[in-house]
């Protein structure tokens, strides 16, 4: 008996230790990591990586990377590469420590990495399932996969900054560079597929953030890109192509399938595609997005400029010094702070520019009147200038700053009137004196010869003179304005969205594109709409604000930062006009009128919508409030979503209007920005209510009343109506009797509950899927409605 015990223990010793001696192994690179298993870091070692597993062809391993001196992180790396050049990392911004922390595959299922005091850094998703091994394959893909070897998690679904072949890029993945170079910590940069079905190189800064590439002043038919394929989808070949669906696509310069290749989003904001020489252990650049990385946003920080010759140089402006000469990403910051009570210069920028953070734009302005207008603005910091083309652009942010050729824009900063040396001050206007001393001040010169005495001869002449050649530069002035005004229009494709359309118009400019005013569109709470149409045979919606209770400047201030905003489902904004109690905003007609007059139609002077037009149109209008809450430079909150405010065009595609007319709320406040309950009845969030702080999900709940009434083809507020639907609606108008229904297996109910109108055409699922997200979003507590950017995504999945 003893002996059996004996016999039965040591046998149970040896099934303990078989977890133990299979993680043993794999520190030497063994092919695969079994459920139960668990790798630790070995105590006190110095080396660079530990291998815990190898793909089967040795191009890759993965295991802990030493980034300091007792800190790991969990990766995967070329085998072949001299430097061990990392491809992934799972917790590139949470190192663990060197001693104690493990990596365990845990007995249910999931895949963990654990600090040393056992705390989960990481995990998968694969817990209660039937996994059952951990691979590295030869693709360089991490996966956790069943007895049958189905895949029920990879690393290819998770990328950090780099992109192997046949690892696919898709609207759930995107690349974010580095800190620095040689660390492995997320950087400011990222590449990813943005709502308009785009791959974009945007720059997430402290301050700001900003769209960087495809060139963002330009249609994306003029930069060859697509916006139509909403499948998001692009994958690099082994032979070093890639495409994508949005019609992105390039090829190495050494076209082959013999090279191990990595396309990744460098610290420095470049994509770049990099081929490894076999020989050396050595990587080659054989494709970049970028020659000059000046056109990349951020490198060299705010108030300075940029060059590329042959390296990267930054360089403050003048009056201005480096925050962090060991980070020219920090930029530059001025010596003298600028206080409104000052008297203000400019110094001149000969040649140079700053793209983007313009607060306003003017055509055909003098120097004088540009000057006067940054003047006018406690936000400016600067403004450019064309010369010989008269275009004035105010700057609110001295960002992306570098030298231009020839058509080239002169910037004029805004500096204290004591900080320029008196060379510079007898060129320059300042704050100090109004136009007409200036004036004054400059004729008053020509009765001066640099001495006392005055002799009459001399002064008839110079007279005669200054007449002889005033009649000449009027004339000549005359003749080239002819000229000018006949000439065709010349685009500045660095400003091509704001330079021809955004602008200010004038009270009787507009009197006369609306005939007085005559026909109106439609009234609301913001004020009535007119239909006019400008001198260049644009048609234009002419909005006249009212109860708008900032001051000129704040008003001009808050309208700019609205021009600048441009999504295909957002009203364009042309311009406005403010003058003494006047405020009128000018936008984009759009033909078929609101969402509204069409929806709630039910006389039949409008056309049914069909199903595909409202998933459509639902889509739509996700997609640009995701837009205003999540990617513009100023984050916006609607206050006021509902169908009046949802404009249809030619092909019924929604366009959201009267954005931004609330007060802007401003990245990172405390979003108390509201007093008084904006919004309309049946559409308001209850929060206004309850008279807590405003976000963006305010207009969450008013989305997803305004989808529940484009299933049912009513306003929410009728659901419990006269006649023969109001016992049935009684008990559908319910959310909770909603949502059970929803949950049920029988879907018949839906035949009766979408829009009679359809007469049953409409698509099962989709209609299921719009009626749960609408749910979702008429949640009472506002942290359990989804972002718009979520309910963008679930309303896409649906999408061939």
């Amino acid at each position: 008996m003893t002996t059996a015990v004996a016999f039965t223990t040591s046998i149970s010793l040896l099934l303990l230790l078989i977890p133990v001696a299979l993680a043993k192994d794999h520190t030497n690179g063994g092919s695969y990591l079994a459920r139960g298993s668990s790798v630790s870091i070995e105590d006190g070692t110095k080396a660079t990586t530990t291998t815990i597993l190898a793909s089967p062809n040795g191009a890759f391993a993965c295991g802990f990377y030493r980034v300091a001196t007792n800190a790991y992180t969990f990766s995967i790396w070329f085998r072949s590469s001299s430097a061990k050049t990392v491809a992934w990392t799972v917790n590139r911004d949470a190192p663990v420590n060197g001693r104690g922390s493990r990596l365990a595959f845990r007995k249910d299922g999931a895949l963990a990495l654990l600090d040393y005091n056992g705390a989960a850094v990481w995990s998968t998703n694969t817990s209660a399932t039937r996994a059952s091994r951990v691979e590295l394959l030869d693709s360089g893909d991490l996966v956790v996969v069943d007895p049958n070897g189905r895949r029920l998690w990879g690393s290819f679904d998770s990328p950090t900054d780099t992109l192997l072949p046949s690892q696919p890029m898709t609207r759930h993945t995107k690349l974010v560079s580095a800190s620095a170079r040689g660390l492995l910590s997320s950087g400011l940069y990222a590449f990813y597929f943005d709502n308009d079905n785009q791959l974009k190189l945007i720059y997430n800064g402290p301050e700001v953030s900003s769209v960087y590439w495809p060139d963002p002043f330009t249609t994306p038919l003029v930069n060859h890109r697509t916006t139509y394929n909403s499948s998001q989808y692009g994958v690099l070949e082994q032979t070093g192509r890639f495409a994508a669906s949005d019609n992105f696509k390039f090829a190495a310069s050494d076209l082959g399938d013999k090279v191990m290749r990595r396309l990744t989003l460098d610290y420095d904001g470049n994509l770049r595609l990099y081929s490894l020489n076999a020989t050396t252990g050595g990587w080659s650049v054989s494709w970049m997005v970028f020659r000059g990385v000046c056109n990349i946003h951020g490198l060299c920080g705010k108030n300075s400029l940029c060059k590329y010759i042959p390296k990267l140089q930054c360089s403050c402006l003048r009056g201005f010094e480096v925050v962090d000469a060991s980070d020219w990403s920090k930029g530059c910051r001025r010596k003298a702070n600028l206080r409104a009570t000052q008297d203000f210069s400019f110094r001149k920028v000969a040649g140079a520019d700053f793209i983007g953070y313009d607060l306003l734009y003017w055509e055909r302005v003098t120097i004088r009147n540009c000057k006067d207008l940054c003047l006018d603005n406690a936000n400016c910091q600067a403004f450019g200038y064309r010369q010989g083309e008269g275009k004035c652009f105010t700057k609110v942010y001295l960002f992306n700053g570098k030298n231009f050729p020839n058509p080239h824009t002169d910037i004029y900063l805004k500096v204290p009137r004591g900080a320029l040396s008196s060379s510079e001050l007898a060129s320059t206007v300042t704050h100090e004196c109004k136009v007409h001393q200036k004036e004054a001040n400059s004729t008053s010169l020509l009765f001066q010869d640099g001495s006392s005495n005055f002799k009459f001869g001399y002064f008839l002449s110079s007279a005669l003179t200054l007449l002889f050649i005033e009649v000449i530069l009027i004339i000549a002035g005359c003749w080239v304005v002819h000229k000018w005004e006949g000439r065709p229009e010349i685009i500045d494709e660095g400003y091509t969205i704001i330079s021809s359309q955004f602008r200010i118009f004038s009270y009787r400019e507009l009197q006369k594109a609306t005939s007085c005013f005559q026909e109106e569109l439609g009234s609301g709470g913001s004020g009535a709409v007119y239909k006019g149409v400008l001198d260049d045979a644009r048609k234009v919606a002419v909005k006249k604000l009212n109860d708008v209770i900032q001051g000129e400047q704040e008003f001009r201030s808050e309208i700019s930062v609205i021009g600048r905003i441009y999504h295909m489902n957002l009203v364009r904004i042309w311009g406005f006009c403010v003058e003494k109690t006047h405020k009128l905003l000018v936008s984009e007609f759009i033909e078929n009128g609101s969402l509204a007059a069409v929806l709630f139609d039910h006389q039949s002077n409008s056309p049914v919508l069909q199903w595909g037009q409202r998933y459509n149109i639902a889509l739509g209008v996700a997609k640009g409030l995701a837009y205003l809450h999540h990617e513009c430079l100023e984050w916006i909150v609607h206050c006021d979503v509902k169908p009046e405010n949802i404009l249809l065009d030619r092909d019924f595609q929604p366009k959201i209007a009267d954005f931004g007319l609330m007060k802007l709320q401003q990245r990172g406040s405390s979003a108390e920005m509201l007093s008084k309950v904006h919004g309309t009845r049946g559409y308001i969030a209850p929060e206004w209510a309850l008279n807590l702080p405003i976000n963006g999900k305010a207009d969450v709940y008013s989305y997803g009343v305004v989808l529940l009434e484009l299933v049912k083809g009513v306003r929410l507020s009728r659901w419990v109506a006269e006649g023969e639907e109001e016992v049935e609606m009684a008990g559908i108008c319910s959310i909770e009797i909603l949502k059970e229904k929803l949950a049920g297996e029988d879907q018949s109910w839906l035949l009766e509950f979408v829009d009679h109108r359809l007469d049953g055409e409409f698509n099962q699922s989709e209609a299921t899927v719009m009626l749960k997200i609408a749910i979702s979003c008429v949640q009472e507590d506002r942290s359990r409605r989804p972002s718009m950017s979520h309910v963008v995504e679930t309303l896409l999945s649906l999408v061939e």
